[in-house]
């Protein structure tokens, strides 16, 4: 009896062994493949655009059945007349770069403090005590309130545009930076300490790579804050020192009961939001899930 009992275990094992190799076998035959250029337009630009246009028509209907008046909802044909004015005096691209410049070298600026912060936060202890809950209270402050006090400290120029910016965005880098910190199993950094990754080694080689999806979740809340920072930061403190921005724009267009003014600022910075999340942020995820195993496609 016993051995008759043995038989069928044995051929259960067997099945189960060749069936987890074949399990193994399949996973190793998923290929990457890059998608077809018509596939990813059908995928990522269709539907934006499609949305877009449904914006567009239901803001078109409203102001023809005159649901609301223009004076708080102006025509699509008026906004048009005031991007085409600005673009026949060539200001258009000027104001657009004049954000756009002050944003990015910001931005840039908030990157350079943030992740060394980020970094000495995460990985020593009496400073995380010390200072953590003071980034994380920075991070829920308004930017706007930052204005008055840099108006106050430096004037009316580009120091208190970048002091704004910095004191929105750097809380946000450097937070990223240490939830992903905190995430990386420590079996990597004890794997990284055996191969001898220590110190600077440990956290170029080790530390930095295994936490790069939060730090790029907080690189991308950065940029959201850095943005953001600016505008309030042109709204408030218009001056003809600091050049025309789409901050000002939009203000001049209060100043000036210009409606359709207004929504065209209001649609360059969103616009401009956008265009930076697209062209940089989001390549930037792809690689990174890519790189992981996460993305089988673009």
């Amino acid at each position: 009896m016993a051995g008759t009992d043995t038989t069928p275990k044995a051929a259960s094992t067997a099945d189960d062994l060749s069936g987890l190799e074949a399990g193994l076998d399949a996973l190793d035959a998923v290929e990457v493949r890059r998608a077809p250029v018509q596939e990813i337009i059908v995928r990522k630009v269709v539907p934006p655009v499609l949305a877009i246009a449904v914006v567009l028509a239901v803001w078109h209907v409203l102001v023809s059945l005159k649901v609301t008046a223009e004076t708080k909802l102006p025509s699509l044909s008026a906004v048009w007349d005031s991007l085409s004015q600005m673009w026949i005096q060539g200001t258009l691209l000027e104001v657009i770069w004049t954000s756009v410049s002050r944003g990015l070298l910001g931005f840039l600026l908030a990157l350079a403090i943030g992740t060394p912060l980020g970094l000495l936060v995460a990985r020593v202890t009496f400073v995380r005590a010390a200072i953590g809950p003071i980034l994380s209270g920075l991070q829920s402050l308004p930017s706007v309130a930052w204005v008055p006090p840099a108006v106050l400290w430096f004037g009316l120029n580009d120091a208190m545009m970048y002091t704004v910016i910095l004191l929105g965005a750097v809380p946000s880098i450097a937070n990223g930076l240490v939830s992903g910190v905190d995430q990386v199993p420590p079996l990597f950094l004890r794997a990284g300490r055996t191969l001898g990754a220590t110190g600077i080694r440990g956290i170029r080689h080790v530390v930095i790579p295994a936490a790069l999806p939060g730090y790029l979740a907080g690189l991308k809340q950065g940029w959201a804050f850095s943005w953001r920072s600016l505008m309030a930061a042109e709204i408030i403190a218009s001056s003809p020192d600091l050049g025309l921005g789409l901050g000002q724009l939009l203000e001049n267009g209060r100043n000036n009961i210009d409606l359709p003014g207004v929504f065209l600022a209001i649609i360059l910075i969103l616009i401009v939001g956008i265009a930076i999340d697209l062209l940089i942020f989001s390549p930037v995820e792809r690689w990174v899930l890519r790189s992981r195993g996460l993305l089988l496609t673009n």
